[in-house]
């Protein structure tokens, strides 16, 4: 087990020691999707929901959740964030309306920001639901996943 660093001598989880890694500049880039109705996309788009402007609190929910990946994930370190932006843009299918969740996060530190990155674009793809399902609760969230990464031993990543 010895070979693994998130797990202990004794075969048990643990928050790995970043003590001795060198800081570099690391940067995350995370996507979600919501899709919704014709309706939820007519009133998020001219904003008209009940509850407020979705895309405002939402962007908000995101950089929240972001700096607080940490007391959510249980191994992750709590990170010192230099940016968090958050990005929408709405795509018309057949018969249903894809909304794209880009989150970028960057940190100068010992280790990845691909968790804040892929906790945002969870949060804020959340908060449309939260904030649209007394329209309709059949909304869909999904897929979430890493576009990229660059910075630490690892190297780059990007998907292909």
């Amino acid at each position: 087990m010895s070979d693994f660093t998130h797990f202990n001598e004794q075969g048990r989880a643990k928050m790995v020691d970043i003590t001795k890694k060198d800081e570099t500049m690391r940067i995350a880039v995370a996507t979600s999707k919501v899709i919704v109705n014709e309706e939820i996309h007519e009133k998020v788009t001219k904003h008209e929901m009940v509850k407020g402007d979705v895309l405002a609190v939402a962007q908000v929910a995101g950089v929240m959740a972001a700096k607080n990946t940490s007391q959510w994930i249980p191994m992750c370190h709590p990170l010192q964030l230099s940016g968090v932006d958050i990005a929408f843009h709405w795509e018309n299918n057949t018969e249903d309306y894809s909304l794209h969740i880009e989150v970028t996060v960057k940190t100068k530190g010992a280790t990845g920001v691909e968790m804040e990155a892929l906790t945002a674009a969870s949060a804020t793809a959340l908060t449309i639901y939260d904030m649209c399902k007394a329209v309709d609760k059949g909304i869909i969230i999904g897929p979430t996943y890493l576009l990229s990464k660059s910075g630490g031993k690892s190297g780059d990543y990007k998907r292909s």
